[in-house]
């Protein structure tokens, strides 16, 4: 992970892993970074991997109990919530911040980021053909959700470039890696 110098008028100091910071009202405050492309979709491909985990275990549980499509979509996006909150949080946490402190972190993190791959993950879901009825044992199931995972990687990407350039999204989580 890169990390960018500060303007010449902040106040630093040397956050608990070597790294300058910027001292701000809650402690570790980071200023905007250079946001490259790889930075990008490093972070974007940890929240795939919550997103992801979530998404597929909600779609099968829902598909498998037979579920209706609304239940089974909204199981889905809660647990990609879930699994890409906690895996953030895991990271924080094992960096030895407290968890009220990590889950604002993770929350501040991720939240943007989850959100859009949602987004665009269910509504490419919703709106392929015959998708929304398909069935564990039919490949039209896991294609679908395989392309609509990779267009949300894609549009994601940007969003986590454009975050990340303002100190914002996971540049948050920087400081804990």
């Amino acid at each position: 992970m890169q990390h960018e110098a500060h303007s010449a008028h902040a106040h630093h100091q040397m956050n608990h892993d070597g790294h300058e910071g910027h001292e701000g009202r809650h402690g570790h405050h980071h200023a905007p970074a250079r946001a490259s492309w790889a930075m990008a979709a490093q972070a974007t491909l940890h929240c795939l991997t919550g997103c992801a985990i979530g998404e597929v275990l909600g779609m099968v549980i829902g598909t498998w109990l037979g579920w209706g499509n609304v239940p089974t979509m909204i199981l889905a996006i809660v647990l990609a919530f879930f699994f890409g909150y906690s895996l953030t949080l895991r990271g924080v946490l094992k960096a030895g911040v407290g968890f009220k402190a990590a889950v604002r972190v993770a929350l501040a993190a991720d939240t943007l980021s989850i959100a859009v791959m949602e987004l665009i993950d269910n509504g490419v879901i919703a709106l392929w053909p015959d998708a929304m009825d398909a069935h564990l044992d039919d490949a039209l199931f896991w294609g679908a959700l395989a392309v609509s995972l990779v267009i949300a990687f894609l549009v994601t990407t940007p969003v986590n470039k454009w975050m990340i350039g303002r100190g914002k999204g996971h540049a948050v989580v920087h400081q804990y890696h």
